[in-house]
């Protein structure tokens, strides 16, 4: 650990000032890579002492947390209002331009983030997550994670993906949901609402075909079943339940009024027969309600107090809103969102891309060209860079389009100044160094000093350039010498730069190790082959090539070429 006591005063007060802000605003679940980011963006002089900050803010950030857990966050804000004042401003800014305020009651905040677990999670919806984890952290509250898996025949749940959303959950927002639900598990709660509605008079069991029904829908009739006593529907229930009916010879129905303008809001089907069986119950259930029906009762038992969901679910608020008022239940505020559809990915769904995988089109949920956050993050993305960029957009109801240059630049912003710079060579060619001018090549870790220290190349007698590069004449080997290039040799002519000749990326071949970079490129995935400066690498790390982007050194193996999958320019 650092010893604050070896550090300049005014450097700790400045640590601990973004320390304690960091600790307000994620409600004492502070980053140390967002507060050193943020340290070394307004302190420019502190750069060169990037590395060695580390454990100082790491040290600051944990007491931080611990001060918000023990006395609660609203002590830690009081604190920064006698110590840093200033600090809070930036509270105030992100709130006025990210989120507003929750509306309504907001004194025991409960939101849910429900997924499908028929794959992980994709970029989509990591909106849902630091929207609704970000709106918690502001109001002090809670989120249900919920597994919304009762659909057994279109949609199956993956039974790997439970454990790799919680994972993906946590990533993205820094600790793991504070409830979790399995909307499986909890088969016996919907179906004694769904009875509770057939006695109480406001739901029944429809025998109606599927296209008859839609007849009496357009028509604003009601459906024979609808006039049936309750203790019909209720042995038609039993029977539904018995496995003694085939599926689609039946459905509950939520009785509303079959003169409502909206014809989806007409006695809304809430519970179906389903004989396939589940991943995880089998063939326990042969009843199984649909989403509005199964979400809306969840959302009641677990107390959710707002919801926040896309505005194409305008109609499941009004299902929902109806039901509620049968149960004499009071519906959670309501927020809405627009599509946002970034360029490079389309339409991708889950669904989809499970189907392209099992037919060879995708070498699995981490394939770099997926939009999943599994796929993001064997690139190297910083889960901050997601947050920062769903929590800038904030809640807009309007239909958004963009690229992924955007995701690109947050994250690049918070990891150029952390990421060291590595020389990667493809389809090197190799040539002879006439002469060396010295034994060794000393190169910055980071051409800012961000990270103090350099990268120290042991010259040998021949290096490796990019076969793009090569042409007779006179170049600048970055970092190091004016050359001359004739045939397979070169000529050292000055080590300072002499005149205006291109400068281009090299690599001594005695640090040089082979190397295949995975890059997407039009939809494929690309394998570059080349050399890599064999320096100091450390597996999982990101480092920036030259002349490539950013990249995570995936894989590292003792007699075989490593593996970088590339991240963005």
């Amino acid at each position: 650990m650092a010893d604050s006591d070896d550090w300049d005063p005014d450097i700790v007060t400045a640590v601990r000032k973004y320390a304690l802000q960091n600790a307000v605003e994620y409600s004492g679940q502070g980053q140390a890579g967002s507060v050193l980011g943020r340290l070394l963006s307004e302190r420019e002089d502190l750069r060169s002492m990037a590395k060695r900050l580390r454990e100082l803010v790491e040290e600051e950030v944990i007491a931080a947390n611990s001060l918000a857990k023990a006395e609660g966050v609203e002590h830690v804000r009081e604190v920064l209002q006698r110590t840093a004042p200033e600090a809070l401003e930036r509270e105030k800014h992100r709130k006025a331009e990210g989120l507003k305020e929750l509306p309504g009651d907001t004194s025991d905040v409960v939101l849910r983030f429900a997924p499908n677990p028929n794959g992980p999670l994709t970029l989509g919806h990591s909106r849902g997550v630091v929207i609704n984890s970000e709106f918690a952290k502001m109001h002090g509250g809670r989120v249900v994670l919920r597994f919304d898996d009762t659909d057994t025949r279109v949609k199956p749940a993956l039974p790997d993906a439970y454990g790799w959303i919680e994972d993906e959950y946590e990533w993205l927002t820094g600790g793991p949901a504070d409830v979790v639900v399995r909307a499986s598990e909890r088969m016996p709660v919907y179906l004694e609402h769904a009875e509770r509605m057939i006695t109480g008079g406001f739901g029944y069991v429809c025998r109606c075909s599927a296209d008859d029904f839609r007849g009496f829908r357009e028509d604003k009739q009601d459906c024979p079943c609808r006039g049936r006593n309750t203790a019909e529907s209720l042995s038609d229930w039993e029977s539904m339940n018995a496995g003694e009916m085939s599926e689609g010879e039946a459905v509950v129905r939520v009785m509303t009024d079959m003169t409502l303008p909206n014809p989806a809001l007409r006695d809304w089907p809430a519970l179906r027969i389903q004989h396939t069986p589940h991943p995880l119950e089998g063939d326990r259930y042969k009843v199984w309600p649909l989403l509005d029906f199964q979400s809306a009762i969840e959302d009641h038992e677990q107390g959710v107090t707002h919801i926040v969901r896309g505005k194409d679910l305008m109609d499941s608020t009004r299902k929902q809103t109806l039901l509620y008022e049968h149960f004499g239940w009071k519906y959670p505020e309501t927020l809405y969102w627009g599509r946002v559809k970034i360029h490079e990915y389309g339409g991708f769904s889950t669904s989809q891309m499970r189907a392209s995988m099992e037919s060879g089109g995708y070498d699995g949920w981490d394939d770099p060209r997926l939009p999943t956050l599994k796929a993001f993050r064997r690139r190297g993305f910083c889960s901050q860079a997601l947050r920062d960029f769903w929590i800038d957009l904030g809640l807009t109801q309007k239909d958004i389009s963009i690229s992924m240059q955007t995701i690109e630049a947050f994250n690049s912003s918070l990891i150029d100044s952390s990421s060291e710079r590595r020389s990667f060579v493809a389809s090197p060619v190799t040539l002879r160094l006439g002469e060396k001018v010295g034994t060794t090549v000393l190169i910055p870790k980071h051409p800012d000093g961000t990270i103090p220290g350099s990268r120290e190349w042991v010259l040998s007698d021949s290096i490796a350039i990019q076969a793009s590069d090569l042409s007779p004449g006179k170049v600048r080997l970055k970092e190091f010498a004016d050359v001359e290039i004739s045939g397979d040799e070169v000529t050292v002519e000055s080590l300072e730069r002499s005149d205006q000749r291109p400068i281009i990326h090299w690599v001594p071949m005695s640090m040089a190790r082979e190397a295949v970079l995975l890059r997407t490129d039009g939809g494929g995935l690309v394998e570059h082959k080349g050399l890599l400066e064999g320096f100091e690498l450390e597996v999982g790390e990101v480092y920036q090539l030259e002349r490539f982007g950013f990249a995570r050194l995936e894989s590292l193996p003792e007699g075989g070429p490593a593996t970088l999958v590339w991240l963005h320019s």
